[in-house]
């Protein structure tokens, strides 16, 4: 598979949290934990697809600080994506354990403002790489 055709398919498995992610803005049905969770994922799979973009192997981690920081080292200018890194937390321990009731509620309409827009820069240098 080439690495065009890797980034594609991780664009595409996050476009579906994303998709999820939109109908999840009730937060008495879908726990802080469980919508972390799909940031988190979308993000990995979207920083995951840039870093093969680039021709680059990825680490099988969620630790989306390692993969921002691999991007940055790389040239790209994730700084716009900072809030994400944040999510981490949600890939694994806070899914299962739950969220600390004393934590703020997440700012659903602004994590999914932040995801979209990494979609977009995403999507953008795929569709550049297409075109040649």
């Amino acid at each position: 598979m080439s690495d065009l055709e890797q980034a594609q398919e991780l664009l595409d498995a996050a476009e579906r949290d994303i998709s999820a992610l939109r109908g999840m803005d009730d937060a008495a049905v879908f726990a802080d934990e469980i919508f972390g969770f799909h940031v988190q994922q979308a993000a990995e799979k979207l920083f995951k697809a840039w870093l093969a973009s680039q021709g680059e192997t990825y680490p099988l981690s969620h630790d989306l600080a390692v993969l921002s920081d691999m991007l940055s080292t790389g040239g790209a200018d994730v700084v716009g994506f900072d809030g994400l890194v944040d999510y981490t937390r949600y890939a694994v321990r806070l899914r299962y354990a739950g969220a600390d009731p004393g934590t703020c509620p997440l700012d659903r309409p602004q994590a999914i403002e932040q995801v979209e827009a990494l979609l977009a820069t995403v999507q953008r240098r795929l569709a550049a790489m297409e075109a040649g």
